[in-house]
């Protein structure tokens, strides 16, 4: 797997300072997170869930959730459940490469059942994603049981067991999204005691993503395509506090941002938010129109946002929307020269920025070039005349 896979030759030559590394199911967990870009959740009850999966990944597409959850009625589970299954089945004869394939389920029982019925085609999947994970009410320690006896009895722990080939280890992205983590008299305590469970179980652990939608269903609100997740403060303050305890360079983990959940056009109630500077080109200001016609320049703020209140990636329900993440992912070329820099130094002092256009502090501003040179292993880096709108639009091509 490789981002910006289906891009030329030339055009990665033209575009790239550096471009995307290869990674695989053996690279390491920390860039495989990162890697995750717009991790577009799809419902399980799909009827061809194999030509989905193929023609995502065909379209840049580098991490998937087969959903069990929300996305489908109750009713339909069992047959869903069913779905998955053979898709599994057929996707594990496959000889190309692969997304990286979650299952979202509902139950712990449900995790270890689905496992159990897929065999060795569990050996496709990344992992499961776990909704409304906490340390309060059990729930987070149950799915954990339910991961480790679903990866010793299919022989992904590391053991070999037999009849099971030796296949990925098995990992969770846990859903922030409870009531215990939305409320403000329970939520310090509630991340605590995440945060220990999480790091108690930490290979087991990929990624962590905030469940917005939940957050805002608590306080009966749903923002507008106009608005962005930052600007419903209630819930802005709980992805602060996530991040603040769970996000921390030393013990954290990467944690993706919350859905964006809009994707046809409607009326608009605030004016479009996408400066023209940088679409000056003829094909660049006709790309332009199309992303306000799509009502996606919200879209571009918000991940503009998630990026700087450190979450990476994002979870998206429309394919068009993968590209913008990925595009918006790409380290810029002035941000590699400024984090290589810091990195090589790490005995302190200030200097003038490769750009000559900031002060960067050595040891205030490692973390950040550490985060910065993973990103760039995983996305790339642009070449130093290239923004994020030349990239999108070789994408949208």
């Amino acid at each position: 797997m490789r981002h910006f896979r289906y891009l030329t030759p030339s055009q990665l030559t033209r575009l790239f300072f550096r471009a995307p590394q290869e990674l695989t199911a053996d690279s390491d967990p920390g860039l495989l997170a990162v890697a995750l870009g717009g991790t577009l959740y799809t419902p399980a009850n799909r009827a061809d869930l194999v030509k989905d999966v193929l023609r995502q990944r065909d379209l840049g597409c580098a991490s998937m959730v087969l959903c069990l959850e929300d996305s489908i009625p109750d009713a339909d589970v069992p047959a869903a459940e069913g779905n998955v299954i053979a898709a599994l089945a057929r996707l594990a004869e496959h000889d190309g490469d692969l997304p990286m394939l979650f299952v979202r389920v509902r139950t712990a029982d449900q995790l270890l059942a689905l496992s159990r019925r897929a065999g060795a085609s569990l050996a496709v999947l990344t992992g499961f994603v776990i909704p409304k994970f906490d340390n309060e009410t059990g729930t987070g320690a149950t799915f954990l049981e339910a991961l480790h006896t679903a990866q010793a009895e299919q022989g992904l722990d590391g053991r070999r067991v037999a009849g099971h080939a030796p296949g990925r280890h098995l990992r969770i992205m846990p859903i922030l999204e409870s009531p215990a983590v939305i409320h403000l008299e329970t939520r310090a305590a509630a991340l605590t005691h995440i945060h220990e469970l999480l790091s108690a179980n930490r290979e087991d652990i990929l990624s962590v993503r905030i469940g917005a939608t939940d957050m805002s269903s608590a306080f009966g609100l749903r923002r507008s395509r106009d608005l962005t997740i930052y600007d419903v403060n209630v819930v802005a303050t709980v992805i602060g506090d996530i991040v603040n305890v769970l996000g921390r360079p030393d013990s954290g983990f990467v944690i993706s941002g919350p859905v964006w959940e809009h994707y046809a056009n409607t009326e608009r109630v605030l004016r479009p938010q996408l400066r023209l500077t940088p679409f000056m080109g003829a094909s660049e200001r006709e790309l332009r129109t199309r992303i306000m016609t799509a009502n996606l320049d919200t879209l571009i703020r918000e991940i503009e946002l998630d990026l700087a209140n450190g979450l990476l990636g994002k979870t998206v329900i429309h394919p068009t929307h993968v590209a913008l993440v990925h595009a918006m992912s790409v380290v810029s070329h002035e941000e590699f020269l400024d984090a290589t820099v810091i990195a090589g130094n790490v005995g302190g002092g200030a200097a003038a920025s490769p750009y000559r256009n900031k002060m960067n502090e050595m040891k205030p501003h490692q973390a950040w070039a550490q985060r910065i040179l993973l990103r760039a292993q995983a996305f790339g880096v642009a070449a130093d005349d290239v923004t994020f709108v030349d990239l999108l639009e070789a994408s949208m091509a």
